[in-house]
């Protein structure tokens, strides 16, 4: 693939866990990668660590719950590397608690960051990132096998993500005709730093450790295990490929049979 061909990436919440494997994954697979966080140290030390390793990596700092912090954050991806060939909306959070206890901040925050960030982020890579003028995209949503089923004390987190599968799902099939793809990927248990703070809020709501809550949710998953951040990667990877082209409006597990469905 010549620099002319190279693909442009964009892939926010891409500091740490989920995001960051799959940041490094595309830019081992010659796409040009464009990060985004919310903390500016970490988005400068990320592409330091990543074109340590010689990859063609950038990238600013994004709050993706603010449209003009969103504008701004596609309109640099562009001035820097062109439009924008894939879309990884990766920028989450966790969030819950007994539901009739729960602050009417926190399940806002939760569906901004989680949901309205997707449509905010992807109309803007749409436009000002030109996707929609190519005969060939990609976006990948990362969701969550709570996307697809309830969690108990996580009501804000499972209601946001199953938001996200259904943006997915309508968007995939309005922008069918046109080549460019929509999916989501809905890791299960994943060890990432917000696993580890999924399971302390867990422990405090049981009035536990989270060394006794690990081995509770891991006996939940047949393979017995969390999976990996690059395994949930992996699968991003394929969809970003040529040969994903027919699969749109899907809502996949990585999961480790967590959930299947």
């Amino acid at each position: 693939m010549t620099a002319q061909e190279q693909r442009v990436a964009l892939v926010t919440g891409a500091t740490s866990g989920i995001g960051l494997a799959v940041a490094r994954l595309l830019a081992c697979q010659h796409h040009q990668v464009f990060i985004g966080a919310r903390t500016p140290e970490s988005v400068t030390s990320t592409i330091k660590q990543l074109r340590a390793d010689g990859l063609d990596v950038d990238g600013t700092p994004v709050d993706v719950r603010s449209t003009p912090d969103v504008k701004a954050y596609v309109a640099a991806a562009v001035a820097r590397f062109g439009t924008i060939d894939v879309l990884v909306n990766n920028a989450g959070r966790s969030g819950g608690g007994v539901t009739a206890d729960i602050e009417e901040d926190l399940w806002s925050d939760v569906i901004e960051t989680n949901l309205n960030s997707v449509f905010r982020v992807t109309r803007e890579v749409l436009n000002t990132g030109g996707m929609r003028n190519k005969k060939r995209g990609r976006i990948i949503n990362i969701a969550s096998t709570a996307g697809k089923q309830g969690v108990i004390l996580g009501a804000p987190y499972s209601a946001s993500k199953h938001g996200v599968v259904g943006f997915t799902k309508a968007l995939g099939n309005e922008l069918a005709p046109t080549g460019i793809t929509v999916n989501a990927v809905c890791p299960g248990y994943v060890e990432t730093p917000m696993a580890q703070r999924v399971r302390q809020g867990y422990a405090a709501a049981y009035d536990t450790t989270e060394d006794a809550i690990l081995p509770k949710f891991q006996a939940k998953i047949p393979l017995g295990r969390y999976s990996t951040p690059e395994e949930v990667a992996g699968l991003v990877g394929y969809l970003t490929s040529d040969s994903a082209a027919s699969i749109t409006s899907q809502a996949l597990n990585v999961c480790g049979g967590l959930g299947n469905f």
